[in-house]
């Protein structure tokens, strides 16, 4: 094992082969296989259900454009709640700071 380290260290392309392969059996190649397996099954199943939960929301966004809510404006809430109320509030007087400089702002919002 610690060959292999040194070797993949030094660059050698022997040790990116997969254990067990080119004629030298590896105990450990069925194991490491299987739970190489484990993972990337694991991490396809996941990658599906966020891509269902992705479907859902954009579901739910088209459901509250149907019904007259501003998807753009409904996303932004989304984003701002997520926020810390003390970061949220950060940015909020900067932007102000900002359209009040670029003189965007009303005389009564000043």
């Amino acid at each position: 094992m610690a060959e292999a380290k040194e070797e993949a260290a030094n660059g050698s392309r022997s040790s990116a082969r997969p254990a067990g392969k080119g004629g030298t059996p590896a105990a450990g190649g069925a194991i490491a296989r299987d739970q190489l397996r484990s993972v990337v099954e694991r991490i396809e199943r996941l990658e599906e259900e966020k891509q269902a939960l992705a479907d859902d929301i954009k579901e739910v966004y088209a459901e509250a454009k149907a019904n007259g809510f501003d998807t753009k404006t409904l996303r932004t809430i989304v984003r701002l709640r997520k926020q810390d109320t003390n970061e949220r509030q950060e940015q909020e007087a900067l932007l102000d700071l900002y359209m009040q400089a670029l003189g965007m702002l009303s005389a009564a919002a000043e």
